[in-house]
């Protein structure tokens, strides 16, 4: 990780452990940290002996993935810590100055969620002052955030004020141990290549902190520092208005809600928009609405895990007769929601049902707006491609353009910005996808109504759902009634995830490379379990056969592996690697035409093919593959 000319820099012999490398690791971390709980924590792992510890936490650094710098708290380079974000605001500052010309008058936009560990001394609120601290000793302008705010406020900012970039501590619905260092572009998307492996560079270059840098105190005294929160808070606001549809319903509506912030930062800005959208407050989940880094009440702290983790939101709801639960995740950028059934009790709509409603909903209202149909030619709505197709087959009905892109709302972002440009109009945005954890496997899902952050953003969807609940409720439809009557009108899409474990690396290469030569040198397969497969797309290799020049659209992505399967009676199924843990995670759907409408049997079918897509693409008995269900 380090040259043996950083290894020896101001590395005198403190402690031994007998390894003279992890002796130079060890020695360094301890010369650099200042904060007493975290270098207290390397000493006690030498002097209990721990070396394959202190390996871990030492020889190896945190890299950006699809949600920027994540990992657990404590001491060493490879966790969150007071040190690592120095270093890695270091890098950033060294890349900006490189990148802004005019870096000294845009700046830095900074914000924070709740998160924290006492063991280290280490909470989101110092980090991001840490953050500020290295910025204004180089006298760069920080915006840094009084209190912490939701995720989406981050990536906004960087757009009203112009800064150069921003950064947000969180680990958004990660354990409690974990936090990260998220990173925005001036344009208020996630990095992305070059820039994240640009900043690592920057970062290990300047990995010895500036005497400067832990003047924590600079955030008090210094003028380059201003607090955007008012300003912010009060823009974003007025901009959700203009995704407000039905204000003087809202107004009126009988329907009842709750609304759960899951121990994290959601509450007070939830409560605000639904005072934008007109409604009346939500009823909050007492237990859960105000932060606790603990995550106190639930064994996982993302409400996307369904009826389990819900389970004091639905309790309240039915006491106050409430029809309609949301629950936002810690940082607030993604959203759960459940309703009522009076014959069936809870229904938790999956990311990809809420998808499918919130698509409909944005361009039901379009429309209306916009009553000449020429103008749809300019309207946009994108989606991950291991997301839904129900988006595409709202397009070619209803004539909008449809667009994926590749897992990581940092492509959608990116996508937004760039059809922008040319004038386009994206109303909605969507992923749902797995992502690990440690070995373990959550569903994520995020949703983006209009385009006033490039980021997907929980409050302002807990609000938009609940307008569309209280619309549809006018009408004595239930959302999972209109979900079925979209269903009925452009197809059912029926979907399974899932993955397999693979600790071999190369026995990953082996599957995927026998894929790609199935039925001969270069020869993709042409059928699984006697399904004809149309199309087949490789974005590790850039392959498309949909394509009329065989090239793909999507960005090449040589770094994992990437195989989708279009087949000719409707199911895409996509076969990927993860970036960070051993698995090969696996996503079907069936994209049913219209009037095609035999649930039984589509779910039996594709079953039928998800199964024989896992063992005979897959071959898990044979590459000795641990099977998982999500």
């Amino acid at each position: 990780m380090w040259s043996n000319e950083d290894l020896n820099a101001n590395c005198d012999c403190l402690v031994s452990t007998g390894d003279p490398t992890l002796d130079k690791l060890v020695n360094q971390w301890i010369s650099w940290d200042k904060n007493g709980a975290t270098r207290e924590q390397i000493r006690s792992l030498v002097q209990d002996g721990c070396m394959e510890e202190l390996k871990r936490r030492l020889c190896s650094r945190m890299t950006f993935g699809t949600a920027g710098l994540r990992a657990a708290m404590g001491a060493g380079f490879s966790r969150v810590n007071d040190l690592t974000v120095i270093q890695s605001t270091q890098g950033m500052y060294i890349y900006l100055a490189r990148c802004f010309s005019d870096l000294g008058s845009r700046g830095l936009v900074v914000g924070y969620d709740t998160r924290a560990q006492e063991c280290s001394g280490c909470s989101s609120e110092r980090l991001a002052r840490l953050t500020a601290a290295v910025m204004l000793c180089k006298d760069i302008p920080v915006y840094l955030f009084s209190t912490y705010v939701p995720t989406p406020f981050v990536p906004y900012a960087v757009k009203k004020l112009g800064a150069a970039a921003g950064v947000m501590i969180t680990a958004s619905h990660n354990r409690k141990e974990d936090n990260g260092y998220k990173v925005y572009w001036q344009n208020g998307a996630q990095i992305s290549s070059p820039h994240d492996k640009e900043i690592l560079r920057c970062i290990e270059g300047n990995a010895e902190p500036w005497a400067e840098s832990w003047a924590e105190d600079l955030v008090e005294s210094s003028p380059l520092k201003s607090d955007p929160l008012e300003d912010i808070c009060r823009w974003y606001m007025e901009e959700l208005s203009t995704i407000c549809f039905h204000r003087d319903l809202n107004a009126r509506s009988s329907l009842r809600f709750v609304h759960s912030s899951f121990h994290g930062v959601g509450h007070n800005y939830v409560q605000k928009a639904f005072q934008t959208f007109g409604f009346l407050p939500p009823i909050p989940v007492p237990e859960q609405m105000n932060p606790d880094p603990n995550f106190s009440t639930v064994s996982c702290p993302n409400p996307e895990e369904g009826e389990p983790v819900l389970e004091l939101s639905l309790r309240l709801a039915e006491k106050e007769g409430a029809k309609i639960v949301l629950a936002t995740d810690p940082d607030a950028d993604r959203l759960a929601v459940a309703e009522q059934c009076d014959e069936c009790g809870w229904k938790v709509f999956t990311g990809n049902e809420l998808a499918a409603l919130l698509g409909w909903w944005m361009l039901f209202n379009w429309k209306k707006m916009h009553p000449d149909s020429a103008e749809t030619e300019r309207v946009y709505m994108l989606a991950t491609t291991v997301s839904s197709k129900i988006l595409k087959a709202l397009a070619q009905i209803e004539g909008f353009h449809f667009e994926e892109t590749l897992p990581g709302f940092k492509w959608i972002g990116n996508k937004i910005h760039e059809l922008a440009k040319t004038g386009k109009e994206v109303i909605f945005s969507f992923e749902e996808s797995i992502v690990n954890y440690d070995l373990l496997s959550t569903m994520v899902l995020g949703f983006l109504c209009g385009s006033m952050v490039l980021d997907k953003d929980g409050v302002s969807a807990a609000a938009v759902v609940a307008e569309m609940a209280a619309y549809l409720h006018t009408k004595n439809v239930t959302l999972t009634q209109q979900l079925q009557n979209i269903y009925e009108i452009y197809g059912y899409h029926i979907s399974r995830t899932s993955y397999v474990v693979c600790n071999d690396p190369p026995t990953v290469e082996r599957i995927f490379s026998r894929l790609r030569n199935f039925e001969g040198e270069g020869i993709y397969p042409k059928t699984c379990v006697g399904y004809t497969i149309a199309h087949i797309r490789d974005v590790t290799t850039g392959y498309d056969s949909s394509q009329p020049d065989k090239k793909c659209v999507l960005p090449v992505s040589k770094s994992s592996q990437m195989l989708t399967f279009t087949f000719q009676n409707g199911i895409v199924a996509t076969l990927r690697t993860s970036g960070t843990e051993p698995k090969i995670k696996y996503y079907t759907e069936f994209c049913a035409p219209p009037g095609k409408s035999d649930i039984s049997m589509l779910e039996e079918e594709l079953m039928k093919v998800t199964l024989a897509l896992v063992e005979e693409y897959l071959e898990p008995d044979k590459n000795n593959l641990i099977r998982r269900f999500v």
